[in-house]
C-alpha cells in the first residue's frame, strides 16, 4: 500500500501535498456525487422546466458575482483558514439540507437557495485551493503534482461520482447529502493540518477594487498569462457552443440512446484518465508549448470530425482524443500560472482566469443553442471548426511565449 502511496504522491512532494491530495481527492468524491443527486433533487421537487434550467444557473453564477473577490480574499488572508471556512459552511448546508428533506419540510425555494450557497462557497474553495499547490511543491515537481489533482478530478468527480450519486439517491433522498458532508468535512480536517506562511497583511489603503484591477493589469501584461486568458475565451466560446446541444447531437445525428450518451463522455474521461497518469513523460518529452499546440489542433479537428461523422466509433474515438487534450489542457494551464505568478498574485489571477472560464461556456451555450435551432444540430459543430481555426492561426505564434513561463 504505502507503494502506491509514494507512486501517486511521492515523498519528496511533503507530507503537506499528501494532505492536499486527500483533502481533494475527497471533495471530488462529494461533489461528483452532488453532480447526480443535485438535479435529481430539484426535479423530485418540481417539473418546472425554468426552475431546472434556474437550479443550474444559481450554481453558476456566483462565478461570475464572487469570482473575482474570492481572488481578493485568497490573496489577502490565510489560503489555509479561507479554505476550511468555505467548506465549513458548504457543510452546514449540506447537513441543513438533509435535515429538511428527512422532515419533509425541503421546498423548492429552500434548494434553489441552497443551491447558490454552495455554489457561493465552492467559488472560494476552487478559487484558493490552487494557490496552495505552489506554496507546497518545488516548481520543477509542479505538473507532476497537478496531474495527481486531475486524475482524481476525472476518476472520483466524472466516472465514479455521479453513479454513486445516483445510486444513494434512490437508496433515500437525504443519503447522498449526508455523504457529500462527511466527504467535505473530511477534506476541512485534512487541509487544517497543512501548515503553510500567512500573507502579507494587506494595505489598509487599498480598495477591494484596487486589488481587482491591479490582478486584471497583472494578467494583461505578462505575456504568457495574457495568451493563456485570451486562448481560454476564445475556445470555450465553440466548445460551450458544441456543449450545450451534445445530448441532442448523440440523439439526431449519432443514433445514440441514454446510454450511448452517457458512454460518449465517458470516452473523454477515459482519455483524460490516460494523459492525468502520463502527464510527466509527456511534459519531458513534448514542452507546454507544444502541448498546447497539439492539444489545441485536436480540438480543433475534433468541430470537423463531429461535424461530417454519423458514426458513433468515430465519435467515440475522437472523445478519447479530446479527454487527452482536456486532461494535459488543464493540468498545463495550472502549472503555468503557478509557476509564473507571484504568490501574492496568485488568486486574483487564478480567479481572472476561471471567470473567463464560466463566462465564455456560458456564452457560447447561448450561442449554440440558437444557431441549432435556426441551422440544426451540425451548426455550432461548424461554428466550432471556423472560430476555433482562426483562433488558433491569430495565437500560434504568441503560444512560443509560454516557454518563458516554464
Amino acid at each position: 500500500m504505502s507503494q502506491v502511496v509514494d507512486v501517486i504522491a511521492p515523498p519528496r512532494f511533503g507530507h503537506a501535498f499528501r494532505r492536499l491530495i486527500a483533502a481533494a481527492w475527497a471533495s471530488d468524491l462529494g461533489d461528483g456525487i452532488a453532480l447526480a443527486a443535485g438535479p435529481l433533487l430539484v426535479v423530485s421537487q418540481t417539473r418546472d422546466p425554468f426552475l431546472i434550467a434556474l437550479a443550474t444557473l444559481l450554481q453558476r453564477l456566483p462565478w461570475v458575482v464572487f469570482g473575482l473577490y474570492a481572488g481578493v480574499v485568497a490573496d489577502r488572508h490565510d489560503r489555509r483558514a479561507v479554505i476550511v471556512l468555505a467548506n465549513a459552511a458548504r457543510v452546514a448546508v449540506l447537513v441543513l439540507v438533509s435535515v429538511m428533506v428527512v422532515t419533509d419540510t425541503l421546498t423548492v425555494t429552500a434548494t434553489l437557495v441552497a443551491l447558490t450557497a454552495l455554489g457561493s462557497a465552492e467559488v472560494f474553495v476552487d478559487t484558493t485551493k490552487t494557490t496552495l499547490l505552489p506554496m507546497l511543491v518545488d516548481p520543477s515537481d509542479l505538473g507532476v503534482a497537478n496531474s495527481r489533482l486531475m486524475f482524481g478530478r476525472i476518476t472520483i468527480n466524472r466516472l465514479a461520482g455521479p453513479a454513486i450519486g445516483a445510486a444513494l439517491f434512490a437508496a433515500g433522498i437525504a443519503i447522498p447529502f449526508v455523504v457529500q458532508a462527511v466527504c467535505v468535512a473530511f477534506a476541512v480536517l485534512m487541509i487544517r493540518g497543512i501548515v503553510v506562511d500567512r500573507p502579507t497583511p494587506p494595505d489598509v489603503d487599498v480598495t477591494v477594487r484596487s486589488d481587482i484591477v491591479a490582478g486584471m493589469r497583472w494578467v494583461w501584461r505578462h505575456p504568457a498569462i495574457r495568451t493563456l486568458t485570451i486562448t481560454v475565451l476564445g475556445f470555450n466560446i465553440t466548445f460551450g457552443a458544441i456543449w450545450s446541444i451534445l445530448v441532442l447531437y448523440s440523439v439526431e445525428r449519432l443514433g445514440l440512446g441514454a446510454f450511448g450518451f452517457g458512454l460518449l463522455t465517458s470516452f473523454g474521461a477515459a482519455g483524460g484518465i490516460v494523459t492525468s497518469l502520463g502527464y510527466g513523460w509527456i511534459e519531458r518529452r513534448l514542452g507546454m508549448t507544444n502541448i498546447m499546440r497539439v492539444g489545441l489542433l485536436v480540438e480543433t479537428g475534433m468541430h470537423l470530425v463531429l461535424a461530417l461523422t454519423t458514426s458513433p466509433a468515430v465519435a467515440f474515438g475522437m472523445f478519447f482524443l479530446v479527454g487527452m487534450h482536456e486532461a494535459a489542457w488543464g493540468t498545463t494551464v495550472v502549472t503555468i500560472r503557478q509557476r509564473a505568478v507571484p504568490n501574492e498574485f496568485q488568486g486574483r489571477v487564478s480567479s481572472v482566469y476561471m471567470v473567463g472560464v464560466f463566462g465564455s461556456l456560458a456564452v457560447g451555450a447561448l450561442i449554440g443553442g440558437a444557431m441549432a435551432g435556426v441551422w440544426g444540430v451540425t451548426a455550432p459543430f461548424w461554428f466550432g471548426f471556423v472560430g476555433s481555426a482562426m483562433i488558433l492561426a491569430a495565437i500560434w505564434r504568441r503560444l512560443d511565449s509560454l516557454a518563458a513561463a516554464e
